[in-house]
């Protein structure tokens, strides 16, 4: 009979009965002790399940010293959360794996100065287990203040300037350019334009990287514009190359969203892509398959960037030696933009 339908609720007392094993051991199998017998833990888990018990993570978190959160940071206005596709498929992968393991997953935005400064009070209170960093910008203040806590943290993306500090998980975003712009090259494409996402992101920086990797000295100023990752950062750099070079017949722009900015741009301006502009983006997020016409891209393997941060950040909470950083392929996507 489920107690929990009674008037009380059920206890370790009453899983104990149940089980037929010990109090202590009732504890030592919900906490995960390894010394446990196979033939307990199973007898512990049908109590648990017949009684309707419910772990008390207070309770526990005195016995493990471990809160079973984790901190996602986003140093990003609260707008990007849900205008960038990226951040909320990173985030879902992210608490889905977590969950498996029993841990919660706690969002914070640090996009000022006040916000960073709640984040750290609240990971000084010690109310998370771990942090993981999601778009923190290169001299960012609170990645030196998360160095100083004793808690762990790992990165999706680097942290420019802490490479070697903050392990992370990252897509090639060099390379993926590299092969964008070979792409537009092989194309038959002659004055080939960019627009960059932040150059105090890893992922502005490299990409641009790319693109001059591949162009040299025809990666001319005029032909290189910066944006932010939005799709008004998107529109207006179209803007400002098509005043800067009328004559460019292809543009590499380093995220989907500025990509569909960029695209709405070019019609007004009466460009047809891809006959008069090329145009080729970077993610392949639903953005990409949605807009008209569908965008030639990047596909870069948010998913397992997720998953290989949470990884990394698990075995740092349970005591693992610093795990080297991990670089993920890209691959080229062709569709109809290009």
């Amino acid at each position: 009979m489920n107690v929990s339908n009674g008037r009380r609720r059920p206890t370790i007392h009453d899983v104990a009965r149940a089980s037929g094993v010990s109090r202590g051991t009732v504890s030592r199998a919900l906490n995960g002790d390894p010394y446990v017998s196979t033939a307990a833990l199973a007898a512990v888990r049908r109590a648990v399940a017949e009684t309707g018990y419910v772990v008390n993570r207070n309770a526990r978190s005195l016995v493990t010293q471990r809160t079973g959160t984790v901190v996602m940071v986003l140093s990003e206005p609260q707008e990007k959360l849900f205008e960038d596709p990226n951040f909320s498929l990173l985030l879902r992968v992210a608490s889905r794996r977590l969950a498996v393991k029993d841990v919660a997953l706690v969002m914070m935005i640090a996009g000022d100065d006040g916000d960073r400064e709640r984040v750290v009070r609240y990971l000084r209170g010690g109310h998370a287990d771990g942090v993981l960093l999601l778009s923190t910008h290169a001299g960012d203040p609170l990645a030196a203040e998360i160095e100083g806590l004793p808690i762990p943290a790992v990165a999706c993306g680097a942290v420019l300037g802490r490479e070697g500090l903050i392990p992370y998980a990252a897509a090639d975003d060099r390379e993926g350019a590299r092969q964008m712009t070979q792409y537009l090259v092989s194309r038959g494409r002659k004055k080939i334009a960019t627009i960059t996402g932040p150059l105090d992101t890893p992922g502005g920086l490299n990409r641009l990287e790319g693109f001059c990797d591949v162009l040299g000295r025809k990666a001319t100023k005029k032909l290189i514009v910066h944006g932010d990752y939005t799709r008004h950062g998107g529109e207006a750099g179209m803007s400002e190359l098509l005043a800067k070079a009328p004559d460019l017949d292809a543009v590499f722009v380093g995220s989907d969203l500025m990509a569909a900015g960029a695209l709405a741009v070019l019609r007004a301006h009466g460009r047809r892509v891809p006959q008069d502009v090329a145009v080729g983006g970077f993610d392949d997020s639903a953005v990409a398959s949605s807009i008209h016409p569908p965008l030639t891209t990047v596909r870069q393997p948010l998913e397992r960037v997720a998953e290989e941060t949470v990884r990394m950040l698990l075995e740092l909470i349970d005591g693992a030696e610093r795990p080297p950083s991990i670089i993920l392929p890209t691959e080229l996507v062709i569709r109809e933009s290009a």
